[in-house]
This record gives structure tokens, C-alpha cells and sequence, in this order.
């Protein structure tokens, strides 16, 4: 039931986050990445420890706020990306 619930809350948004890019002005999606080779995460540790690359994170929501997380960037509050943490 857990796992159901939970699945549900990201299908959930990516249902409610399609709608939002197709009838607003606003682009939503999920995001997930993961580097192909050790070597792509090295440069990336590099790159963010020496301040050349500086993440912009607004909020973070646990899945199961899904919903409101969605809201808070639909209504233009987002100045940074928004996280939906799995």
C-alpha cells in the first residue's frame, strides 16, 4: 500500500506537471540524472568545490508533498528549481 501511495504521488506529478506545461507558460518535468562514468562526477565536484557552478535550489518537498510543490511553482513563487526528494 506504501509503495503504491508512493508511486502514486509521482505519477501524479508528472500527469499534473504535463498539464501545467501544456496549458501555462510555465515548463515543468522530472528531472533525474545520474553520470554515465566516474569520470563526468569528478568534473562535477571539481566544478561545484571551486564555486565555478553554483546550484540554485529554491525549496525541497518530500514526495508526498508532491501537490504542493507543484502549486508553489504554478502561482510564480519558484526563484530556483524546486525539489521532489524520492
Amino acid at each position: 500500500m506504501l509503495i503504491a501511495r508512493s508511486l502514486g504521488g509521482f505519477f501524479e506529478a508528472a500527469v499534473v506537471g504535463a498539464g501545467i506545461s501544456i496549458a501555462g507558460s510555465k515548463r515543468m518535468g522530472v528531472f533525474m540524472w545520474k553520470p554515465s562514468n566516474p569520470e563526468d562526477l569528478g568534473t562535477l565536484g571539481r566544478l561545484l568545490a571551486a564555486g565555478e557552478i553554483t546550484p540554485l535550489i529554491d525549496r525541497s518537498y518530500p514526495l508526498s508533498e508532491t501537490p504542493a510543490a507543484l502549486r508553489y511553482v504554478d502561482e510564480g513563487h519558484a526563484r530556483g528549481k524546486v525539489i521532489i526528494a524520492v
